[in-house]
């Protein structure tokens, strides 16, 4: 029995085993060699920066700007380490494993809860506003116009395009350009706690716009962890069928993904299950 069969890539053989792995050892200092020079170029550079929930959280000066209809608020000013590449896992809707969403109109959206192009459906959930800032990691400058494009399962811990009954919709998957501070946002739902995962939303960084609707490599994979408290708090909302207890079964300091370290990559959430949630980070590069 595998343990995170959302996740994780088994049963392809030997060669497939090792290609992996010297995939994953060479290609997070390539690809943020590669990135920063692309940046740099451009005089900026991108990266996901993570304010620390439960307690500590990347000090410096706040800044607010508004994307779409929700605030996005995050901390500049102090250096943050870059966000680790992680596994993308099997269901990333970008083309790399089946359906491309990025080719679809209207994936450039703020507000993720509804499937785009010819597809109809919204996902029903906790109201969560995704408030993420991109910076050059070990400067804290920002980056204008790095694109993100996020993605996560539904609150029965499904994912679009990929799982029993929604293989017809796109919902809770979206792309966004930062503005002038680096700031974007994104309006989704809580997403649930599937077995063997941590809560967590998935994201891939661009240079560009063009180059995440085009068919473009990611400067950096990786994934957003949500912090406990607000989690069973929401668990508990009707509608999370399972997600407290396969929460229960795991922590994220044994999750597959976090067990390595996840200070950059925890967000600050705020709010409740009637008013909604707020998660925010900052992503460096």
């Amino acid at each position: 029995m595998h343990d995170a069969p959302h996740d994780d890539l088994h049963d392809r053989g030997l060669a497939f085993d090792l290609a992996t792995l010297r995939a994953r050892r060479t290609a997070p200092r390539v690809d943020r060699r590669h990135a920063l020079r692309l940046l740099a170029g451009a005089g900026a550079g991108a990266v996901l920066v993570a304010c620390s929930s439960d307690g500590g959280s990347t000090s410096g000066t706040t800044s607010t700007s508004t994307t779409g209809a929700a605030s996005t608020t995050t901390r500049s000013g102090d250096p943050v380490d870059a966000v680790p590449q992680e596994t993308g896992g099997p269901f990333p809707g970008d083309g790399s494993n089946g359906p491309n969403v990025l080719a679809e109109s209207g994936v450039v959206r703020q507000d993720i809860r509804s499937s785009v192009g010819d597809l109809s459906g919204t996902a029903e959930g906790i109201p969560l506003n995704l408030a993420l800032q991109v910076v050059v990691a070990g400067s804290a400058a920002p980056v204008a116009g790095a694109t993100v494009y996020v993605w996560h399962c539904t609150r029965d811990g499904g994912y679009s395009l990929y799982s029993n009954g929604i293989t017809d919709q796109n919902y809770l998957r979206g792309v966004q350009a930062a503005d002038a501070d680096g700031n974007l946002s994104f309006t989704s739902i809580y997403p649930g706690a599937y077995d063997g995962r941590w809560p967590h939303i998935h994201v891939e960084v661009f240079q560009d716009l063009d180059s995440a609707t085009a068919g473009g490599r990611p400067i950096v994979t990786s994934q957003i962890a949500l912090p406990e408290g607000a989690s069973r708090e929401a668990y508990l909302t009707e509608g999370y069928d399972g997600s407290l207890s396969n929460l229960a079964r795991t922590s994220i300091d044994a999750d597959m993904v976090f067990r390595d370290g996840y200070a950059s990559q925890l967000a600050t959430v705020d709010g409740d299950p009637t008013r909604g949630y707020t998660a925010v980070l900052v992503v460096g590069v």
